[in-house]
Parts: structure tokens; sequence; C-alpha cells
């Protein structure tokens, strides 16, 4: 829909704007593509991300080379382009959209190890394709394969050392340094993603990949005032993605498009049906991963507005034929999107991949008690929480920590040790400094696990812990 506001601003449609700037679209793009991605850090859980985080890798690396290969011999034989415009509408279009991956796949109930590679993958892949489509766009041949992976691996091990330092050393000070008001929390927190993407940039590395790592620690570091970051985040990532599209349908002009909706349409095609399931099958080989999720990652390799954006660079490198690859990758882009995306639950049902019936993750606030060097948490007990019939006192929270106040149904009450909690109830719960991080984990274990969690092996602080 934003897209279309673009056009219809734009100088074919009724606002008569004439915008042609490919350089101020690229900055544009680039500084919103840093927040979509600090936004889609700072929701990836580690526990899901970490199981899977050596496939998601190799999907994100070796995965794109594929993808690149495959698409641009499709485009070269197919329709006719030159190698150089070939290899880089093979490049643009082979990085998956963080933006759209994240807003769909987070509405569709999928395993936690299909969700966590999709989206790992989405935040990694962009490094290297912004990589690969800077060389192909640069006056003069391209250099050797192996001087170009050389430079990928270097800067893209600048880029994840540079943003787990910066994610962590942030999260740190967040922790230990009181601020005057809790809304500067969230500020405190966008201010250090994007300060990963500087330090990234400065040292030649990957910007886009420190981003996306310093956005991870920070957004698994159980910071104080969290849900209000998170919030803040998905609400700035929201603004940067309608203005991003605003913007690129703007830029694109439609009487000009219809010389490359065939082109377009064939290149899709290819990367569609056989690029990204190629990708999918050799990266995925080694983690022997089932073929029913294998089918979804290929179906779910989303595209959105950052092909689009990339698509730019050419232009402003002055590349012979720029705008027809921006054309064609526009084209492709808003087709296979608009058939993927609402396709994807369908699939997943298809293919028996939805869960049903999972409890949610436990809602925790904290907000520092300094003077009293404690912690005040606002706790929210979901539906299909394990907590929902277990007694105050079976909670067995470490000492040092208490339930001082329930809400139930808009009434505020103090518990006694036999009050037993409900699905919907909102805790508040008191802990000391010390035992802060423990009394978290004994309740998000006892959400999960019940009354016996800890000896039933879920993950958490035990009664005697």
């Amino acid at each position: 829909m934003y897209l279309g506001i673009g056009v219809l601003m734009g100088q074919d449609g009724i606002g008569d704007i004439h915008f042609n700037s490919a350089e101020v679209t690229q900055v544009m793009g680039y500084a919103a593509l840093v927040v979509i991605l600090a936004e889609g850090g700072l929701g990836t859980k580690w526990k899901e991300v970490r199981p899977v985080l050596s496939s998601a890798s190799v999907l994100a690396t070796l995965g794109v080379a594929i993808s690149v290969g495959v698409t641009a011999a499709g485009a070269h034989w197919l329709t006719g382009l030159e190698w150089r415009q070939a290899l880089i509408i093979g490049a643009v279009v082979s990085s998956t959209d963080a933006a759209a991956v994240f807003s769909v796949l987070r509405r569709i109930p999928l395993p936690a190890r299909v969700t966590g590679t999709l989206e790992a993958e989405s935040g990694f892949n962009d490094a290297p394709v912004v990589i690969l489509v800077v060389a192909f766009s640069t006056a003069g041949p391209v250099e050797h394969w192996y001087v170009l992976l050389g430079e990928i691996a270097l800067e893209l091990a600048i880029g994840a050392a540079l943003g787990i330092a910066v994610g962590w050393i942030g999260s740190w000070g967040l922790k230990h340094v009181a601020l005057p008001a809790s809304g500067l929390y969230p500020i405190a927190v966008l201010a250090i993603a994007v300060t990963a993407y500087a330090a990234g940039a400065l040292a030649h590395g990957s910007g886009f990949l420190a981003v996306y790592l310093a956005s991870m620690v920070l957004g698994n570091a159980r910071l104080p005032h969290w849900p209000a970051t998170r919030g803040f985040a998905e609400g700035l990532g929201w603004i940067a993605q309608i203005g991003m599209f605003v913007v690129l349908g703007l830029l694109v002009t439609p009487h000009e498009l219809g010389d490359d909706v065939w082109p377009a349409l064939v290149i899709g095609l290819v990367l569609t049906m056989v690029a990204r399931p190629l990708s999918v099958v050799f990266s995925l080989a080694p983690f022997r991963v089932p073929w029913q999720e294998q089918a979804l990652m290929s179906w779910a390799g989303l595209r959105g507005a950052v092909p689009i954006i990339l698509a730019t660079i050419p232009m402003v490198n002055g590349v012979t034929g720029s705008r027809r690859i921006f054309n064609i990758v526009f084209v492709l882009v808003v087709v296979y999107t608009l058939v993927q995306g609402p396709t994807l639950p369908w699939l997943a049902r298809t293919l028996r991949l939805g869960e049903k019936g999972e409890a949610s993750d436990l809602g925790i606030e904290s907000a520092p008690l300094e003077r009293l060097r404690g912690h005040l948490l606002s706790v929210s007990v979901p539906e299909g929480s394990r907590m929902h019939g277990v007694e105050v006192g079976e909670l067995r929270l470490p000492p040092g920590a208490a339930v001082t106040l329930v809400v139930r149904e808009g009434e505020s009450f103090v518990p006694s040790p036999t009050t037993v909690l409900r699905r919907g109830d909102e805790l508040l719960v008191v802990a000391t400094d010390p035992v802060r991080d423990a009394a978290e984990r004994r309740l998000r274990a006892v959400t999960h696990g019940g009354k016996l969690a800890g000896w039933l092996g879920t993950n958490g602080a035990g009664p005697g812990r």
C-alpha cells in the first residue's frame, strides 16, 4: 500500500512529484535498513538462534553464492542480459529481506528451528550481498573470485567482532547505569545499535552485520524497561519501512516498466523455483534438516524493499543499463512478494509444520530500584502458561524475592502463599539485586514447566537455587 502511495505521488501519478535521486534513495534506504536490522536483532531470541547458528550462517554465505550464480545464469541465458547486469541482479535479489521475514514469520506458529534459521539468515545475508553488489557495480573488471571471497570474509569477521563487542559493552552499561527517565532506555538501546553500525563501517567491516549482532546481544541481555524498548523499536522499524516504501515508489517510473515485466517474471521464476531451493538443499545438507522444513525455507525466501534499495547501487555508480536493472528488480520483488507472503501460512499447514498450543514466553518488565538496590518485576501470565493453577508459595522464588501484588481482572490484592495464580494475572515481584536473574529464571521455568519445573529439568532456577 505504501509503495503504491509513493507511485501515486510520483511523476506518473496524481502528485506529479519528480524525484530521480538514486543517491538520496540509497542513503535513506541504508538508514532504514539499519533500523530494521536493529529491530529484528532486538526481537531475535538467542535460545532459538543458537541451535541453528551454523546452518543459518552457511545459508547466508554458501546459499547466497549458489543463488547468485544460478539466478545470474538464468538472467543471462534466458533474458539476454550482459553478464555484469545478470550478476548484479543475481546478487541483489539473493538477499532475503529482514523486514519481510520478521513481519511475516512472527505471525506464523512455526517450529523454532525454522523461524530461527530464517530470521538469522535474513539478518546475516545482507552483509555479503552488499559487498557483492558493490563489487559487481564497480567500474572495471570484477576481481578474482578468491580475492572477493577473502574480502567478504574479512569484512564479515570485523563486523561480527565489533557488533558483539559494542552490544556487550552497551548492555553492561545499561544494567549498571541508572538513566534519569525510563523513556531514555529505548533511545539508548537504538543509539548503541547505530553506534555498532558506525563502528563496523569505519573499520571497513560489515556495518549491517555489526548492527544486527549488537542488537541481538542487547535483546537477550534482560535490560531494564525491556517491553517499552521493544515497542519503541517496533514502531521505529515500521516508520523506517513506511518511509522506505514511499521513497522507492517515488523513484520508480511506472510507464518505463512495460518492457521489463517479462524478464522480471522469468528471473523471478528461476530464483524462486530453482536458485532458492538449490541454495537451501546444498547449504542444509550437512545438518539433516527434514525435507518439509527445507521446502518451507525454500518458499520463505521473502524479498521486500531491501533488494530494491540495493538496486540503486549500480545506478549511483553509473553502470550501463542500471535503470533497467532497477525496473526488473522492482517488478520481481513486488510480484513475488505478493505471491509468497500470503501463501506461507497455507504451505506451513500443508506441510504440517504449524505448532499450536505452545505457551507464550513470559512477559517480564524490570524497573531498577537504585536506592533500594533491588528490582521491581512486572510479570504477565500469558495464555497457555503452566503457571496457571500454581500457588504463589509453589513458585519457590529464591530468598530475597517475593510476589507483593497480584492484579486480576482490574482488581489488585496482596497474595498469600496459597493464592492460586491464573492466566491473565499481572504480578509485581520485588527482588534484590543479587537474586534478580535467578528469580526471573525461576518464573520463566514455571511458566513452561509448571510447579515441578526444577525436577523436570526445565531450564531455570530450581527450588534450591
